[in-house]
């Protein structure tokens, strides 16, 4: 019996539509079919092999747990994944990957004998709504298995014998080096023919080619490259291709806190995540995915800029209503599972100043004008105009009361500061006296209503004590200098205040007088991308050497490999959160550009 691993022995492999996350064992325990944010065949993640699995790995017996992996790898800058198990009877590897799609989405597993002769087993269990459905399985008049409910069918393709045992369809096989046994799913609407019969061999040589051919333009090559690579590459295969949204992660209900509540559902397009997510690949040569992303936000916004949601689906769809699934237990039993995202009703000013920072980095780097996306941002800077000084749920989506956010403040600062420039530059008319004023109402309002003078720290919100870690991007968007006092004294504050042991840093307190500013129980770990915050915001004020032992452990907690959850459980020594996730790449990224850009870097 398979039991779910930790959150970081998962691989991510994915087509750019959807993803699946494999085990060390060999177990694909989530599968989300045709699109990230479609019901999972494969829920096994989120409660146990009765929702749903694939595993393909050496022989065991029956009720043992399936050995893991000896090594497991990328096979280079790629999603292709390599699993390799040493047995008494000899060497064998999987090789796990999604095509990108060109037909129907693909999940296909070879598995090759390197030496010796081993009995392998494949046990593929589909459950669909999330392992709620059995489906009908059987085989069609060209001897092709397929499991059908309601609209969905998956087709399974091998040239290994099969049979049918306990609702399961299994393969007993023996490889010898030289061997190579393919197995594939495909998945086809119900009503439609099927799918058309998979070439393993020829999407795998096309798969790696399309990898080696993206990472070409990766235009970094400093000393953290594998790193940035593979965070990349990680943000792209969260890239959905038909629109250019992007997800903040292929999962849902991945715990912030093991055995707790703090369970949410990823799998949808954040304004915030993805504009952060877009910076990085501008940055680093990826203009195509830049405007593939304004477009799909042109698309979602339409013609109410006005009524900007924070977060929308990945085709842009606005209404994600949030229900919790009440036959899956959860990941080690934090329940509940939740799937859709009540924040999407938020109020959230930050998103602005996210989104225009986006835009204007694209038309910086030389991204082709595009004049509805300019009139756009004059709009959004408009609905700041008469919003900005209102009450919020901020940046980490409290479920409490709304309150003054310095963040979001400071963010609607960075919307008016960018659209001026963008006024200045002569690509737009708009009232540039009018919101030079606006900018400096804004900037005067933070530092005389967020700032605490008797600690030389702002503050999370107005009138509030407590420090919010979203502060350290103060000094990286520009609001004030890093030699400033009020941002070094902001800095040294947080790293007293909101680090743990290891120096990683917490969002926020969730204990002490402010505690229920999130409105939810529990703990959460120390947030990765707060802490490459840390580490961006020490290499800025000149305290570089810091900041790099701080990155570099930092680095030490991704999985063997390269990926990142939300968060770090300092008392369990593990990651939590969904997985891998945007936010944490991302920050990596840019923290790894400024530490080389750095004069002060030591190799």
């Amino acid at each position: 019996m398979h039991v779910a691993g930790r959150i970081e022995d998962y691989a991510l492999i994915g087509d750019m539509q959807t993803a699946a996350l494999v085990c060390r064992d060999g177990t694909a325990d989530w599968l989300c079919l045709p699109r990230f944010d479609s019901h999972a065949v494969f829920a096994g993640l989120l409660g146990s092999d009765e929702h749903g699995f694939w595993r393909i790995g050496p022989a065991h017996a029956s009720g043992a747990t399936p050995p893991p992996a000896d090594r497991r790898r990328y096979r280079g800058d790629s999603l292709v994944l390599e699993s390799e198990w040493d047995t008494p009877r000899g060497t064998v590897r999987v090789i796990d990957f999604m095509p990108p799609r060109d037909g129907a989405p693909q999940l296909i597993r070879i598995v090759e004998g390197v030496s010796g002769r081993v009995p392998m087993r494949s046990a593929l269990r589909m459950r669909f709504s999330y392992g709620r459905i059995t489906p009908w399985v059987h085989t069609d008049a060209n001897g092709r298995t397929v499991a059908v409910a309601g609209p969905d069918s998956v087709w399974f393709d091998t040239e290994a014998e099969t049979y049918g045992k306990d609702l399961t369809t299994y393969a007993d096989f023996t490889v010898a080096p030289g061997d190579r046994v393919a197995f594939t799913i495909s998945w086809e609407a119900s009503h439609k023919e099927p799918p058309a019969l998979p070439e393993p061999e020829g999407a795998l040589e096309a798969t790696e080619a399309f990898w080696r051919e993206w990472v070409e333009h990766c235009t970094y090559h400093g000393p953290y490259r594998d790193a940035v690579v593979r965070s990349l590459i990680t943000l792209k295969a969260l890239t959905y291709a038909p629109t250019g949204g992007i997800v903040a992660a292929p999962t849902t209900s991945l715990p912030e806190d093991i055995g707790g509540s703090r369970n949410w559902d990823y799998r949808f397009t954040w304004l915030r995540d993805a504009a952060i997510t877009l910076s990085s690949l501008l940055r680093t040569g990826y203009r195509e995915e830049a405007r593939a992303w304004r477009e799909w936000l042109l698309r979602a916004v339409a013609g109410d800029p006005e009524n900007l949601q924070i977060m929308y689906g990945i085709a842009g769809e606005r209404e994600l209503g949030e229900a919790e699934l009440s036959w899956l237990p959860g990941y080690e039993n934090s329940g509940p599972v939740r799937i859709g995202n009540g924040a999407a009703g938020q109020l959230q000013l930050d998103v602005y100043g996210e989104v225009t920072e986006a835009l204007h980095l694209g038309h910086m780097t030389g991204l082709a004008r595009n004049d509805y996306a300019s009139i756009l941002q004059l709009k959004l800077i408009q609905y700041l105009e008469a919003h900005w000084m209102e009450p919020d749920e901020g940046i980490w989506e409290v479920r409490g009361p709304r309150r003054h956010f310095v963040h979001s403040k400071v963010m609607a600062w960075v919307a008016v500061d960018r659209t001026i420039k963008l006024i200045e530059s002569g690509d737009v008319d708009g009232p540039l006296e009018k919101w030079r004023e606006l900018r400096d109402d804004i900037h005067r309002d933070v530092c005389e209503k967020g700032y605490d003078k008797e600690r030389n720290t702002f503050t999370q919100s107005y009138g509030s004590k407590e420090l919010d870690a979203s502060l350290l991007l103060i000094p990286q968007m520009g609001f004030l200098p890093p030699d400033d006092k009020r941002v070094i004294g902001t800095i040294e504050a947080i790293q007293r205040e909101l680090s743990t042991e290891d120096g990683f840093v917490l969002r926020y307190p969730t204990s002490g007088d402010d505690a229920g500013v999130d409105g939810l129980e529990g703990d959460e770990g120390a947030f990765l991308a707060c802490s490459f915050w840390l580490a961006d915001d020490l290499a800025m004020i000149g305290r570089v050497d810091e900041a790099r032992k701080l990155f570099e452990r930092l680095l030490s907690l991704r999985n063997d490999l390269g990926l990142l959850a939300e968060e770090w459980d300092p008392r369990l020594q593990r990651q939590v959160g969904n997985f891998p996730q945007a936010f944490s790449h991302v920050p990596l990224i840019d923290t790894a550009l400024r530490l080389t850009a750095s004069s002060a870097f030591v190799g």
